[in-house]
């Protein structure tokens, strides 16, 4: 026969498996976040370019899940996105 399982069980189950879950999407974000800091550092505008693409992408995909928060998401792009118009701005001019 089998052993019913207690709700105190399965929720304690269920939490672990959503926090490895949000703990994997929130590594990608921060090695997006390495990636473009990389680029910006190296001087490479257009790896640079799609590496903050992509990151805004990982964001924007951990804020529909859930994982981070509006602000959060806000924040990150918005601090990514003026080191990128800093560094490629003034080397145009």
């Amino acid at each position: 026969m089998s052993v019913k399982k207690s709700s105190a069980e399965k929720a304690l189950k269920q939490s672990e498996a959503r926090r490895l879950h949000n703990k994997a999407i929130k590594s990608e974000c921060r090695t997006a976040v390495k990636s473009f800091t990389a680029a910006v550092q190296k001087k490479d505008q257009s790896l640079a370019g799609s590496a903050l693409k992509e990151l805004v992408k990982k964001l924007d995909t951990a804020r529909g899940k859930g994982v981070l928060t509006r602000n959060a998401v806000s924040r990150k792009k918005s601090r990514m996105m003026r080191l990128y118009n800093v560094t490629f701005s003034s080397a145009a001019n």
